[in-house]
């Protein structure tokens, strides 16, 4: 970007045109904006991802698809928008160069506990189409392992007591449908864009279970009459530091009290099925589909497995982040062997998607100096990230009988991340819902037994040779000699065929 002016440009409509050139502002007339989505969940992906591409349909001409913002549990993002007028920066912070473009096509935000009749009547709305979701995986309630909604929570039991005054996003949602659905109206779609598998799935067992907890009737509606597309979102995007802040104002010139930081890379793909209409996002790169689930496949399995591959085995050997993971030479090449060799040839291949051009574009991505991720951060949660993203690969190159000593050494990794201690004594950031898993981790030491057999982990494949005891041989070898070497010899014994 150009050298920033010495005084930076407080941002607001007032100010449009004062902006320096080189930062893009919205080309359209916002007061000719119409509320077509309702949000929930304004934090900073859904303002780097899903708000940009409307804000792309909107410079486009095409303006009946504002949005209403709807927060319920901060009040801080609603101040800071207001104060701007509802216009954000969005700075895609490339390994070089930054874009920054203003972002106007949120039209109000509400705050649910200070306004709950304010965003039900926004709900209500008959020009209100789609209601889309960013709540993070846990907050739908579901069990892992029974699939069943988890009714137990106080706001929810107090939800069902008293519709009208909704603490949840279950209870706005089927107050504003069973509302709909008393007055004759159309209901409408609810979008999960959430990072999880089957989210549209998720979303409907949440708000129909919700619903069958008040009245079974209107239960039966929801599940009949409203669509619960599933949908696959990517796009880096750290929470937003007060340095980030301090440096976006530095190098744009403008100063917003709350910017988004992000990687120029995004992607979103849509099961299309909806019940009310749609926004035509496919006119800005979005990809509509039959099925979403080949798309999921891909990602969890490439992004996601190598996310956590490279988070243990890297952090074990001094590496913080994922940039300096991809600037060593060993490492980036067991990341590039582990997706080519052991991963991809397992995948689907659904429209639209080059496998090849996908890995090179993932590692691309995670070489970005300037968008470089905690491992730490990567290896939180391992308990429920290694089966879903690293199990799935194992338990089909066992049934192919396909290469998979790259994927047992990356579960190695975890195993002897476990103990809560590196190779020199030091803490290692141990953390998710089963801390438990470390004593036995301590306990077990260099025998892989005791952890292979959580069921609740590894189920049946902890117990099978075919994955136990490679598993066991890395693991005996990340404690003679350390994850690079390790990865070093692994390296040149595996077979490279990328077939």
């Amino acid at each position: 970007m150009t050298h920033a002016p010495a005084r930076p440009v407080p941002l607001s409509e007032e100010t449009l045109a004062d902006l320096p050139p080189d930062v893009s502002a919205p080309g359209y007339d916002r007061t000719q904006l119409r509320p077509g989505i309702v949000h929930f969940g304004v934090g900073g992906f859904h303002r780097a991802h899903q708000a940009v591409y409307l804000d792309e349909l909107a410079r486009r001409g095409v303006t009946d698809w504002g949005v209403v913002g709807v927060g319920l549990h901060s009040r801080a993002i609603g101040e800071a928008l207001a104060a701007q007028d509802g216009l954000y920066l969005v700075v895609e912070r490339g390994p070089e160069h930054d874009r920054a473009s203003v972002v106007g096509v949120l039209i109000r935000y509400l705050y649910g506990p200070d306004s709950p009749d304010a965003v039900l009547e926004a709900l209500a709305d008959d020009g209100i189409r789609v209601v889309s979701l960013t709540i993070t995986g846990t907050s739908y309630r579901i069990d892992p392992h029974s699939g069943e909604f988890d009714a137990d929570d106080e706001d929810v039991q107090a939800d069902v007591r008293d519709p009208a005054h909704p603490r949840t996003v279950f209870g706005y949602v089927v107050e504003a449908l069973d509302r709909r659905r008393r007055a004759g109206q159309l209901p409408f779609t609810v979008l999960s864009c959430d990072n999880m598998q089957d989210n549209g799935a998720a979303a409907r067992t949440a708000m129909v279970s919700f619903a069958r907890l008040r009245d079974e009737e209107l239960a039966a509606w929801i599940e009949d009459h409203v669509a619960f597309p599933s949908s696959m979102v990517d796009r880096i995007t750290p929470t937003t530091s007060p340095e980030d802040r301090a440096a976006v104002v530095e190098s744009t010139g403008v100063d917003d009290r709350w910017p988004v930081v992000t990687e120029p890379f995004r992607q979103w793909v849509v099961e299309d099925s909806f019940g009310n209409g749609r926004p035509p996002l496919e006119q800005v790169g979005v990809q509509f589909t039959d099925d979403v689930h080949p798309y999921e496949v891909v990602k969890t399995r490439l992004l996601n497995a190598g996310h956590t591959a490279i988070g243990y085995l890297g952090y074990l050997a001094g590496l913080r982040t994922t940039d300096q993971v991809m600037a060593d030479p060993v490492f980036r090449s067991f990341l590039t062997r582990l997706m080519a060799d052991e991963i991809a040839p397992l995948l689907p291949s659904p429209p639209g998607i080059d496998l090849a051009e996908y890995q090179a574009t993932l590692l691309e991505r995670l070489s970005n100096p300037r968008m470089a991720d905690d491992l730490a951060r990567l290896g939180r949660r391992g308990s429920s990230k290694v089966p879903t993203y690293l199990l799935p690969s194992v338990r089909e190159a066992i049934e192919q009988d396909r290469p998979h000593q790259l994927l047992c050494v990356a579960v190695a990794g975890w195993l002897r991340f476990l103990r809560g201690s590196d190779y020199a004594g030091e803490e290692t950031p141990v953390q998710g819902p089963r801390m438990d898993l470390v004593p036995v981790a301590q306990e077990a030491g260099t025998d892989a037994g005791p952890l292979l057999a959580e069921r609740s982990v590894f189920d049946h494949v902890g117990r099978d040779p075919r994955f136990a005891e490679p598993v066991q041989r890395a693991l005996d070898a990340l404690e003679r000699e350390g994850p690079r070497e390790v990865l070093e010899r692994y390296l040149a014994d595996a077979p490279g065929d990328g077939a």
